[in-house]
């Protein structure tokens, strides 16, 4: 069975940040998702998401973003209920958060010396390139501590290198061009 969520979206309120009684961090927030389609106003609806993270990934979550930041999270949907003080059963259908990427630079300097906003994950695959990695959340009760690697990203970008069309063999400055016959190719 597959269960998996990929949302985009901006958040309604400032993360909430609690610890459980065992001493885990646990965050949970709601993401306002547009929807693809346009109602008869021409204005998108949007649907309010659910979504909770655990552990590490939720200090950091809410340490770096606030109401109506951009993120992409990546998780799977999953429902609880409990018993609320009127003795009612509540039903929750919430996201749990496995990796999440913050899509917007941060106003004091949040990004990297490419301009590239860094997507924090927990586990090994993220949004786009490869990124650092910040805690495991892939198995419930997974405590261990994990170290945190240096928070450069190593994705092939060097923003110094020109970016222009250069193939190899080619140059600007007289490089030799290669005559080729029609003949002389294998197809």
């Amino acid at each position: 069975m597959l269960n998996r969520a990929v949302l985009t979206g901006r958040l309604t309120r400032d993360p909430e940040l609690r610890y459980t009684t065992s001493g885990t961090a646990v965050v949970s927030f709601t993401l306002a998702v547009d929807r693809q389609f346009r109602n008869q106003n021409g204005d998108r609806d949007a649907d309010f998401i659910n979504c909770v993270i655990w552990r590490k990934s939720a200090e950091n979550f809410s340490n770096f973003t606030h109401k109506g930041s951009l993120v992409g999270i990546e998780g799977r949907i999953q429902t609880r209920n409990y018993e609320n003080q009127q003795g009612n059963r509540v039903y929750v259908t919430e996201v749990v958060v496995d990796n999440f990427a913050l899509l917007e630079p941060r106003q004091n300097g949040g990004v990297n010396q490419s301009g590239v906003q860094q997507p924090f994950n927990n586990n090994q695959q993220s949004f786009g390139a490869q990124a650092p990695q910040y805690g495991s959340q892939s198995q419930p009760g997974n405590n261990a501590p994990q170290s945190n690697p240096s928070p450069s990203m190593d994705n092939g970008f060097d923003p110094n290198q020109n970016a222009g069309n250069q193939f190899p063999g080619s140059s600007d400055d007289g490089g030799q061009s290669i005559d080729l016959a029609d003949d002389e190719l294998p197809f």
